[in-house]
């Protein structure tokens, strides 16, 4: 229907720019004098003019989209220059190109729009930019340029989309944490410890398979030449070797810092040479399991890129994910915007099942308190053996400050 509408107005136009012509024409011949005939003259350079850009083709137009890189952090901002091309010096009156963004982009403060009025006149090389002061996180892809062309009269005009793709990945804004495990924890007991964390490599209890991430310094050569295979030296852990990362993925005001916050904590464990772990269910369940390195961290970064606040099931549910909490030595870090009496006594039983304490996280507003209500529940949570942590957006090197002044 489109095509056949747009067939029709083209058809009008011809007929309506001819009998333009005609008047004119027909003005000149009758009325007779200098007027009249100026009149028809001045007019046939715009007749001839429209009828030679119904006839010109914007295939021959190149667009392209530079960007400066491909990654981003969320808050950064994205500069893009667009050049456009052509082969033919024919005057174009004025050419609009607009960069057709997707709608996380599009709302997205913008310096300079991606929309642009161009005057082109004989040139074959053309160019403008246009700013995001701010990208928000997420993976954002460019698919096409709406270009559009016309006369002065405005009786002619041509519309062209191109497709060209470009992707960029922005991922979750973070704040560098000096991570400090709050307990560490061998079969003898608890006990402080400020050290780097690290498995406590004088304790070996036996020999397993190799696995990536195994540190060159742990290979048991005399077992390995044995079996054939690398082997691994088994050492005794303390509980805060390895974390276990859970976010709450429902729909809040607050998401936004709940993955950022996630997203510093993740990355201070692992630069610290721990292992980490995250689960998340947001439009679907994703378990990353506990790995250390730059290209685990870079997984779990490009994970939280991507992810939305789509989860339907409360925080507790999340919690009773099956195997989810079958590793004793493993300390467990819960991330949420919300805390419930249900949730309390969710991590209680599982603190008691493993023997050590849930940490909570929970993430407010940078000048918000806490209310009457999660005040009780924090008391509530103290008396179960639930750590909670009040981290106000911003602020995020607080959450360990207790742990720091030890």
């Amino acid at each position: 229907m489109k095509k056949v509408w747009s067939a029709l107005k083209k058809v009008w136009k011809f007929i309506l720019l001819l009998f333009f012509i005609l008047l004119t024409f027909s003005y000149a011949m009758f009325q007779g004098g200098f007027v009249s005939w100026f009149l028809f003259y001045s007019f046939l350079p715009f007749a001839i003019y429209c009828v030679s850009l119904s006839l010109y083709s914007l295939n021959e137009l190149e667009v392209t989209r530079v960007l400066q890189k491909t990654d981003y952090n969320a808050g950064e901002p994205l500069k893009v220059t667009v050049i456009v091309k052509r082969a033919k010096s024919f005057p174009l009156f004025y050419l609009l190109i607009e960069d057709q963004l997707n709608d996380s982009l599009k709302f997205a403060p913008q310096q300079k729009k991606p929309k642009a009025l161009l005057l082109p006149g004989m040139k074959k090389e053309l160019s403008y930019e246009y700013i995001i002061d701010e990208l928000p996180r997420g993976e954002h892809l460019f698919n096409s340029f709406t270009l559009r062309i016309g006369d002065p009269l405005g009786l002619f005009e041509k519309e062209k989309k191109l497709e060209i793709q470009s992707r960029i990945v922005v991922y979750p804004a973070y704040n560098e944490l000096l991570y400090r495990s709050f307990e560490n924890q061998y079969d003898s007991g608890l006990t402080a410890s400020k050290e780097r964390v690290q498995r406590d490599t004088s304790m070996v209890t036996g020999v397993r398979d190799y696995q990536p991430g195994d540190r060159f310094s742990w290979i048991n050569w005399k077992a390995s030449a044995k079996r054939n295979v690398l082997m691994t030296k088994e050492f005794e852990q303390r509980q805060s070797h390895d974390v276990f990362v859970v976010m709450d993925c429902l729909p809040h005001k607050h998401f936004e810092p709940v993955v950022s916050f996630t997203a510093s904590l993740l990355r201070a464990i692992l630069k610290k040479g721990a292992q980490t772990g995250l689960l998340t269910i947001s439009k679907e369940r994703a378990s990353f399991p506990i790995r250390g390195g730059e290209q685990h961290l870079q997984q779990l970064f490009y994970h939280l890129a991507k992810i939305d606040a789509k989860c339907i099931s409360s925080f507790e549910k999340v919690l009773d994910t099956d195997g989810l909490f079958v590793q004793q030595t493993v300390s467990f870090m819960l991330v949420t915007a919300q805390i419930t009496k249900p949730l309390i006594e969710k991590a209680s039983f599982l603190g008691q099942r493993k023997g050590g304490t849930i940490t909570l996280f929970l993430m407010k507003g940078e000048n918000d308190a806490p209310t009457e209500n999660e005040r009780s529940l924090m008391a509530i949570a103290n008396a179960r053996g639930v750590r909670i942590v009040l981290v106000h957006e911003g602020e995020y090197m607080a959450a360990f400050s207790e742990v720091n002044s030890r």
